[in-house]
């Protein structure tokens, strides 16, 4: 089993930018995290970061049938990429969009996800563990849909 995490804009700064707001935990131990857990759970777990738009859509084109699912922090994509949006339904895998923060309770430009309705579930507002309970949850998907 392998699921893939995707990190979006400005994440590769985390502990950095804003603790008050994402927190002091870095990126590079929210990865290590994830490695971890999904060792422990016997899934391979590839993190991977991009400022780039196009790169995040590439990462999900060269990944989609090596994969099984995909955590995505979209960042500031989640609320302007439409083809980010196009390329997670064509690579139509299982996927989670998490946020360190609560966008809800934020800018109201932040308050609309154009993933919301393309991913199985959302995870926002509760930090780096966040990432880990997205990473649990697919597992269990994963291994229910699977024997189902």
């Amino acid at each position: 089993m392998r699921i893939d995490v995707l990190h979006g804009p400005n994440l590769n700064l985390l502990g950095e930018r804003e603790p008050e707001t994402y927190g002091r935990v870095t990126l590079a131990e929210i990865d290590k995290r994830l490695v971890a857990i999904g060792a422990e759970l016997s899934c391979d777990v590839h993190t991977f970061q991009s400022n780039h738009e196009g790169a995040l859509i590439e990462y999900l084109h060269e990944t989609r049938k090596a994969t099984d699912a995909y955590i995505l922090n979209p960042a500031g994509y989640t609320h302007t990429s439409v083809a980010l949006r196009d390329a997670v339904i064509a690579v139509a895998k299982p996927a989670i969009e998490v946020h360190l923060s609560n966008t809800e309770a934020r800018e109201a430009f932040r308050h609309k996800s154009l993933l919301a309705d393309v991913v199985m579930g959302r995870i926002q507002g509760l930090g780096a563990r966040g990432y880990e309970w997205a990473l649990r949850a697919l597992i269990e998907h994963l291994r229910t849909d699977r024997h189902a």
